[in-house]
């Protein structure tokens, strides 16, 4: 199997810079408005070196004074606290399902500024929501979705004249290389070998960076999320496409060619789902939204294809439907089970459409999960916006690892 070549490593001094600069900036949007000194107590920088920072942060518009000074116990001189500058910069997010793609504009906090939903067949947005994954047939080929998600992003910026953006930000299921940007294989797509970064780049005049979206929540939970400070943190999605993706000491596992995080075929005890690979009882297979409305449909709950509506049935309050969401809820919380006890991560994050939008469902989860660890689970920070947010959080994450090196473009 061919391998990226591995990535430059930075001089000393570079690298030292660039995590400087990256704590400083977390640590305005974390605590922010917050005063120069109290960055430099949070992160043991001089107070120099933070001044140094942020008038560079300043200069290149990512953060902004405050406008009302604060006094320190209400004596002395006013400090001017710093805040994120959420007039300026924007980032582009585009997530690729089956069905639909998203494409959206985030701001430097994660928040969603303008989103919207383009169906591979080539309609118009659609008008509701399809779950958290793939949910239904493809339509087109990559060459036509990609060039469709970059003319949608160009059409969100149009709106928006007096928002620059610093960059795009890529996610998908699947196997996905984020060294090379490309997605390496997408089986519910057809996708092989998409050279996504090469060809978003070319279109939209924009850095563009690439990660599976397992990782990209990740990323969003720890930076804006409920997440946010736990040591390790595991995200496991379930929409068609079943992955996880785990975090330690602040950075994600990615191994060989990105490879890292793919469960579709671990194997179900008991499971009787036929999967593509030639087995019965694929992880994927048991719990993908095809499997939950092929179900719901042959129970007579719903005639198409799209998740939310078992939830809408279950919220009028038809039982089967609401035994069907509870029983992969369970089967979800078995799995994140297995997983702890081999990764053992602080905080559990899952990405599920029941488990979103119902406290039974949540309520399965954890008692799968096991009351000794079932504290520890929580549904995604972003309920009514994970895709959007996958998509964005890539780029922000580049951001801010790297905040130095915001585009030169957009700058």
């Amino acid at each position: 199997m061919p391998r990226t070549a591995a990535p430059p490593v930075a001089p000393p001094s570079t690298s030292r810079r660039r995590t400087s600069a990256s704590v400083v900036l977390r640590s305005v949007l974390e605590h922010g408005p917050v005063a120069r000194s109290t960055i430099a107590r949070l992160t043991g920088l001089s107070p120099a070196s933070v001044t140094d920072y942020c008038s560079r942060f300043t200069e290149l518009g990512l953060i902004r004074e405050s406008e009302v000074p604060r006094r320190s116990q209400g004596v002395g001189r006013p400090h001017v606290p710093l805040d994120l500058d959420e007039t300026q910069f924007v980032v582009g997010g585009v997530h690729v399902a089956v069905p639909y793609t998203t494409v959206a504009l985030l701001d430097l906090r994660g928040r969603v500024v303008a989103v919207r939903e383009l169906r591979h067949d080539g309609a118009d947005s659609i008008g509701d929501s399809a779950g958290v994954g793939a949910s239904a047939g493809a339509g087109a080929g990559a060459d036509a979705i990609l060039a469709r998600a970059a003319d949608g992003l160009a059409a969100l910026l149009a709106r928006s004249p007096r928002l620059r953006c610093l960059g795009v930000g890529f996610a998908a299921g699947g196997w996905v290389d984020r060294d090379s940007g490309t997605v390496v294989e997408h089986p519910l797509l057809g996708w092989h070998e998409v050279p996504v970064r090469d060809v978003l780049g070319a279109r939209t005049g924009l850095p563009v960076h690439v990660d599976g979206h397992a990782r990209a929540l990740v990323n969003a939970e720890r930076l804006f999320g409920r997440a946010r400070g736990s040591r390790s943190v595991l995200h496991l999605f379930v929409g068609n496409v079943v992955d996880a993706a785990f975090a330690t000491n602040d950075e994600v596992h990615h191994g060989p060619r990105s490879q890292a995080g793919a469960i579709a075929h671990l194997p179900v005890p008991g499971g009787t789902e036929p999967c593509d690979c030639g087995r019965t009882g694929c992880l994927q297979a048991e719990l993908s939204e095809r499997t939950l409305c092929r179900r719901a449909r042959r129970a007579g709950i719903v005639e198409g294809v799209n998740p939310m509506h078992v939830v809408a049935a279950a919220a009028a309050g038809d039982p089967v439907a609401a035994r069907l969401l509870t029983e992969r809820a369970g089967a979800v919380g078995r799995a994140a089970r297995l997983l702890l006890d081999v990764l053992n991560p602080e905080t559990v994050v899952v990405t599920e459409v029941g488990i979103l939008h119902r406290e039974d469902c949540l309520g399965a989860l954890r008692e799968g999960v096991g009351d000794d660890r079932a504290a520890s689970v929580i549904p995604s920070s972003f309920p009514d916006s994970v895709l959007a947010v996958a998509g964005g959080s890539v780029a922000l994450d580049v951001l801010y690892r790297d905040p130095l090196a915001a585009s030169p473009e957009a700058i």
